[in-house]
C-alpha cells in the first residue's frame, strides 16, 4: 500500500528522500552527518567517538519505512504513516542500494550553499558506512541479507538496528552486518507492554528473549541499546543485567530519551534523564555485569558506553 500524497509530502518536508519503485524505503541525512561536514569533524555523532564510524561518511536509510510491529513511547516517528504490510516490501535490494547512494548525493548537494568544510563534503560524497535504521523495522524487509551483501560489495560497513522481535530472520541472515544493534527497552513483559506497545500481541516479548539467546551465536560485532525514560523503564539495573548477560554483547549503550518528534506528544519533557542520571544508572548496571567496564560517554548526547573485556571483532577502527 503506497504512502498517501500528504504523508509523502510531510516526510519530504522533514528531509526524507523516499526511494524505490514501491516507495517503502528512504534516506535522510543525519543531523551529525551535516554537523560533521559543516564543522570539519569538530562536531560528530557519538558513534564516531565510540566505534570510529566517520559521521560525515555515514548514509542513514531504511528499507521498511512504514512497517514496524512496535509503537514505542519514546520513538520520534509519526505512527500515522505506518500502513504497509511486510508483503508490500518488494523492491529489489540492488535497486535500493543504488538509489540510496544517489539520494545521499542529492541530499548532500544542499550543504554546498552553507559554510562547510570542502574536504569533508568531498569525502561525504563517497559514503563508507550505512546505518540501516532511520524508520520502521528493517528485519521486516525480505531481501535484507541481499541488501547488506550489496553494500559490502561496495566496501561499505553496515550497521543494522533491530527491535529484536524477529529472531527467525536474524538466525538466517546472511551475510550478517558489520555491527548488529539490538534495542532492549524493558526487562519484563509488563514493562515491554507499557513502553513499546506491540501491535502483534504479547508473543513479541518472547521473541525478544529468543533474540537475546541467539545473539552469542552470531559472528559479528554486537551492541545492546537501552533507551531510558524516567518513570517508565529506568529502574532495576540488575534486571536488565540478567538479560544482557544472556546476549553477551560486545557493547551496551545506555541512552537517555530525547523529547523530539512525535514522542513529545506522548510524554512530558520531565521524563528526559540528565546525563548524570544516565551515567549513574550505567555505573550501577556495570556492577551487575561481570567482565564489563564503563568505557566512555558523550554528555551532550546523554549516552554512556559499557564494553566487554578483551578484543572486539569488526572492521571499525576503535576497539578493534
Amino acid at each position: 500500500m503506497p504512502l498517501e500524497s500528504n504523508q509523502l509530502k510531510k516526510l519530504q518536508g522533514a528531509g526524507y528522500k523516499v526511494i524505490g519503485p514501491s516507495k517503502h524505503s528512504a534516506v535522510k541525512l543525519c543531523h551529525y552527518t551535516k554537523e560533521s561536514i559543516k564543522t570539519g569533524e569538530k562536531k560528530n555523532c557519538y558513534k564516531q567517538r565510540f566505534y570510529g564510524i566517520r559521521s560525515h561518511r555515514c548514509l542513514q536509510m531504511t528499507p521498511s519505512l512504514t512497517v514496524c510491529n512496535l509503537r514505542c513511547s519514546y520513538c520520534w516517528r509519526d505512527f500515522r504513516y505506518f500502513r504497509d504490510k511486510e508483503k508490500d516490501l518488494v523492491d529489489d535490494p540492488k535497486v535500493l542500494v543504488e538509489e540510496a547512494i544517489k539520494a545521499q548525493l542529492s541530499l548532500l548537494s544542499g550543504l554546498g550553499g552553507v559554510e562547510h568544510s570542502a574536504k569533508h563534503l568531498k569525502e561525504a560524497k563517497e559514503p563508507a558506512h550505512v546505518a540501516i535504521s532511520l524508520d520502521g523495522e528493517p528485519t521486516s524487509y525480505t531481501h535484507l541479507g541481499k541488501m547488506i551483501e550489496d553494500f559490502h560489495s561496495r566496501n561499505f560497513t553496515t550497521f543494522l538496528v533491530t527491535n529484536g522481535t524477529k529472531p527467525d530472520i536474524l538466525s538466517k541472515l546472511n551475510p550478517l552486518p558489520t555491527q548488529l544493534y539490538t534495542s532492549l527497552s524493558a526487562f519484563s513483559e509488563e514493562m515491554f507492554l507499557l513502553t513499546q506497545h506491540p501491535t502483534e500481541g504479547k508473543q513479541l516479548w518472547q521473541n525478544i528473549l529468543k533474540t537475546l539467546d541467539l545473539l552469542p551465536s552470531l559472528n559479528c560485532r554486537k551492541v545492546i541499546r537501552l533507551t531510558m525514560v524516567k518513570g517508565l523503564n529506568m529502574e532495576k539495573p540488575e534486571e536488565y543485567a540478567k538479560l544482557i548477560l544472556k546476549a553477551k554483547p560486545h557493547f551496551i549503550e545506555v541512552k537517555g530519551w530525547s523529547a523530539v518528534g512525535q514522542s513529545r506528544q506522548r510524554m512530558p519533557t520531565t521524563r528526559m534523564p540528565t546525563h548524570e542520571e544516565i551515567k549513574k544508572f550505567s555505573q550501577e548496571l556495570v556492577g551487575f555485569l561481570p567482565g564489563y567496564s564503563y568505557a566512555d560517554e558523550q554528555p551532550d548526547s546523554r549516552v554512556a558506553l559499557i564494553k566487554v573485556a578483551g578484543k572486539i571483532p569488526g572492521l571499525y577502527e576503535k576497539f578493534s
